[in-house]
């Protein structure tokens, strides 16, 4: 079939399983041939083929509900909804968007990239639904790792409570980013060997009815043999106490099996929760075989043996973090690393060989993960909280409430600080310096190079005045020469790269480079422009921005994030403070969330480029001169 003639899934309506088999298989063919040119998600996908096939073919989409949890499993929904013809596109500049996409299709009715939303909002929309009186089915796809978050458990509890009708498929794959872990994946793990219990269950039933009528105590032990029975074939049948109806474990790559349970859901008043195994990677032996979450979500591969296409470069930061961690460790014993389900991403797995012990991987579970680090901190121990920028914005309360305000020495890695590219506007990294900045207590740095990063690691596991942050950018390192011996750096006191007495730029990280080549612009025009490494965004260094105004030139601030109450507002907020009348102009993302596309592509989008950058300056030394 030409999958990219599809406009709607109606056809799928009157389709055989044989039609379905040969669909899931063209299915397979075209996501390995397609993401193996930019990349995605396609451990997920290749594991809901026949799910999401049954899905379309027994509800009505739009008008049933389908929430994809985290959404990176919903290339299947896409394609069966008219955009496979876009998929070269997928995670592209202005192309289809990596996850669900409100405006994209009004088949996407929840947008998502962040895990454990899907409950909560499924109960949402079907509080909605019973309150205006319609008729749809909300159906909450949600995987076996995200299920361990506490906002999925917490909308469990509240839909248990209500018993409202909602259906719940529990896409069991065993296998997250990262092995998943919690007395909740142990549950499940039971769970997946008493596939018995349900028959088992309706033969219990079909015996009771054709007991002749009775009452009494023969009732009531009748009940009870039926409600005690989950507790002889299942140890914990935790959520058929938790208020649902529980079907499964189902097979997720039989179409018959998967028809039958989800048919059978459909006529059960209240919530269900269908329990379906699917094997992530299906249909693709090197994503089949991954045992490490490398195949969760790739880069370019080779079709014919899954070797990455991998550009030969200088080291990522998180691999820099990660070793410079080790070193640190080896002499300092209080040194532990603390993830939230993320020890490959942030290469904490290279700690976790020579220190197992003091990695502690807590399950997608970022709040916890935050108050647990202040626990550490509480007993003398200095852990390191290494977390990606769009994933701290869920633990912000306990870092607020339990780090900051006990002035504890927790240092928080912040990884992926900036734009992070193809997946998009989820997951770009663009707030931490505009939420943590207004936090007492806690001191912000951002590294211009992975060497710099090493020594500023050091320096905060050195610091024992209370909560620290460290923000690096996703991807490699400039490839500078890395120093053997660590060192303390001072902190609020910057670094100036280049002199120049017609202006100022104050920036960091990323956005050196780019400001170097707009220097160098200028340059050819006579200009020389100061640039200035201001990688403590918390403290300011406030003697130089003093000397600064007493030069009377012109200050510009860029910085990859979000201007609204980040560097450059302190920059201003120092010079109003103290009387001191300066121009300053400020550069960094707008007042508008950033989405899918390569780095490049995006800072040209908002005007993070050498050209902007020296022509807002030029535009300010004119100025400047002429009032002089």
């Amino acid at each position: 079939m030409n999958l990219e003639e599809i406009q709607n899934p109606s056809f799928l309506k009157n389709y055989s399983n044989k039609q379905l088999e040969e669909l899931a298989v063209d299915i397979r063919q075209f996501l390995i041939e397609k993401l193996s040119v930019n990349g995605g998600h396609i451990g997920p996908n290749l594991g809901v083929v026949e799910l999401t096939l049954v899905l379309h073919q027994l509800f009505d989409s739009p008008k049933d509900k389908f929430l994809w949890d985290v959404g990176h499993q919903a290339y299947v929904h896409k394609i069966l909804t008219g955009r496979a013809d876009k998929f070269d596109t997928i995670r592209q500049y202005k192309g289809l968007c990596g996850f669900p996409k409100r405006n994209e299709s009004e088949h996407d009715v929840w947008e998502t990239g962040h895990s454990s939303t899907s409950l909560s909002g499924a109960m949402g929309m079907a509080t909605a639904r019973d309150l205006k009186g319609t008729d749809e089915s909300v159906v909450a796809i949600i995987g076996d790792g995200a299920l361990t978050g506490g906002m999925a458990l917490e909308a469990l509890n509240h839909i248990g409570h209500e018993q409202r009708d909602l259906i719940v498929i529990l896409n069991d794959n065993e296998m997250s980013i990262a092995p998943n872990v919690g007395a909740l994946h142990h549950i499940l793990g039971r769970l997946r060997t008493a596939g018995k219990y349900q028959k088992a269950k309706d033969d219990m039933e079909q015996l009771i009815r054709k007991i002749p009528a009775f009452g009494g105590k023969l009732a009531d032990t009748a009940e009870r043999l039926k409600d005690s029975l989950k507790y002889m074939v299942v140890s914990g049948m935790f959520f058929e106490e938790m208020g649902f109806t529980y079907l499964g474990p189902v097979d997720g790559h039989d179409l018959e099996e998967l028809k039958h349970n989800i048919s059978y859901a459909k006529k059960v008043s209240g919530p269900v929760l269908i329990h379906v195994l699917t094997k992530k990677g299906k249909g693709y032996k090197p994503a089949e075989d991954d045992a490490t979450g490398a195949w969760h979500g790739t880069g370019p591969y080779k079709i014919e043996n899954g070797e990455m296409v991998k550009k030969a470069g200088p080291p990522s930061y998180p691999s820099v973090f990660a070793n410079t961690l080790k070193t640190i460790a080896r002499e300092d014993e209080r040194l532990v690393a603390v993830t939230p389900a993320m020890p490959g991403g942030s290469k904490l797995d290279l700690f976790a060989e020579e220190f197992p012990d003091r990695m502690i991987d807590v399950g997608i579970a970022e709040q916890h993960a935050a108050t647990m680090s202040a626990g550490l901190a509480t007993q003398g121990l200095k852990p390191v909280y290494a977390v990606y920028s769009t994933f701290l914005q869920r633990g912000y309360d306990q870092v607020v409430h339990d780090i900051c305000r006990q002035n504890l020495n927790v240092l928080i890695a912040i990884d992926r600080a900036g734009l992070v590219g193809a997946d998009g506007e989820t997951h770009q990294g663009v707030f931490d310096i505009s939420f943590l900045r207004a936090l007492p207590n806690m001191v912000i740095l951002n590294p211009r190079n992975e060497n710099e990063l090493q020594h500023m690691l050091y320096t905060a596991i050195q610091y024992d005045d209370g909560p620290i942050a460290v923000r690096y950018p996703r991807g490699n390192g400039t490839g500078v020469k890395m120093d053997q011996q660590l060192k303390r750096l001072p902190i609020g006191k910057w670094e100036t790269i280049q002199e120049g007495a017609d202006a100022v730029i104050l920036t960091f990280g990323t956005m050196i480079p780019v400001a170097e080549k707009a220097i160098e612009r200028l340059s050819q025009n006579g200009l020389n422009v100061r640039l200035v490494n201001a990688n403590s965004v918390k403290p300011l260094d406030e003697e130089m921005l003093s000397n600064i105004a007493k030069e009377d030139i012109p200050v510009l601030t860029i910085e990859e994030a979000v201007l609204q109450g980040g560097f450059g507002s302190a920059v201003l907020e120092f010079f109003n403070e103290n009387e001191l009348h300066v121009q300053v102009k400020r550069l960094g993302i707008p007042d508008w969330f950033i989405e899918h596309g390569s780095v490049g592509e995006l800072c040209e989008e908002i005007g993070l480029t050498p050209e902007n950058i020296a022509d807002t300056l030029a535009s300010m030394i004119p100025r400047q001169q002429k009032r002089a």
